[in-house]
């Protein structure tokens, strides 16, 4: 989770009643795609974890609508050991999804005042050799919300951990960069970079994008890009390989224009991925192939069992 949202809500199911209820589905894409980050969980009413005022709506739910438009599958990423394996889980016996497990930067201070930060490394330890997790995320860093030496000190700690994790179990590692991109290359650099590393949400700049390009990287785009005070966001796209992007929801946050302010899911994909082609002007249909060969370079194929 990145980019003008809060914390991960905790407790409460969404109603209607709040009218923030999802937007309706885009036209289909001409080739499939898939949502290289989202929260599934969040909107699933069986989870517990909606957000007060927005309309609930199932996993199932979700998948069936993104399918219905062109979008073939999601990467469910965790942000705490609950969420980590509910999407283990998930992985398991739903195709459309594969998972990624890991801490959230912003749960290590926590885990760590209360002891419990090596015990639920452990935990996502554990997950990372499950059928179907192919990545460790989202981990990395956030100096928006992160204050005091020890709870930074706890963050990069569980980083440097994640890493060593998605390089043991050969995963893809997703960061979550939170006004963190100058220590975040020097970091990689010293304990040591997995094959593939993607940056989620991207949020820095063309300067940033071309740094993260050279050392093979992944920049994964969200519905930020479409917003009409994210000019920086387009230029750092213009300026990476086609074969560099990649592109996510972080539903059911950072909705793409023109719903911004509503719950968003993994079927709002088309929106983002368009907006994508027309900065880019390429061909929609060209983008999409290339979107999802790139996506499948990182994560391997949906339809494989392990």
């Amino acid at each position: 989770m990145s980019g003008d949202h809060g914390e991960r809500p905790r407790g409460g199911t969404g109603t209607r009643a709040g009218g923030r209820e999802f937007p309706p589905l885009p036209d289909p894409l001409p080739v499939p795609v898939y949502d290289n980050h989202t929260h599934l969980d969040i909107a699933d009413p069986s989870t517990g974890s909606g957000r007060s005022g927005e309309e609930p709506l199932s996993a199932d739910e979700q998948l069936d609508r993104a399918e219905a438009v062109g979008v073939r599958g999601v990467m469910q990423v965790g942000v705490d050991l609950a969420s980590s394996r509910w999407g283990a889980e998930l992985a398991l016996r739903e195709k459309r999804v594969l998972a990624a497990v890991a801490l959230h930067p912003n749960e290590a201070p926590r885990l760590a005042a209360a002891g419990q930060l090596d015990e639920h490394i452990a935990g996502i330890a554990e997950l990372a050799s499950w059928p179907r997790v192919r990545a460790i995320g989202e981990t990395g860093l956030d100096y928006f919300r992160t204050e005091g030496d020890d709870a930074l000190a706890a963050q990069r700690r569980s980083f440097e951990d994640h890493i060593a994790i998605a390089r043991e179990y050969g995963l893809a590692l997703q960061i979550h960069d939170r006004d963190a991109h100058a220590d975040l290359a020097p970091m990689l650099d010293r304990v040591g970079s997995p094959d593939r590393v993607v940056l989620h949400c991207f949020s820095a700049d063309a300067e940033f994008a071309q740094v993260a390009a050279e050392r093979g990287w992944y920049l994964s785009f969200a519905g930020t890009v479409t917003f009409t005070n994210a000019p920086r966001l387009r230029e750092a796209l213009r300026v990476i390989p086609r074969s560099r992007i990649l592109v996510e929801t972080d539903a059911p946050f950072l909705t793409p224009t023109p719903y911004r302010g509503r719950p968003n899911s993994a079927y709002l994909v088309p929106i983002t991925v368009r907006a994508m082609a027309a900065e880019l002007e390429v061909d929609l249909a060209d983008f999409c192939q290339t979107v999802a060969a790139t996506t499948e370079r990182v994560y391997g194929s949906w339809d494989d069992v392990a």
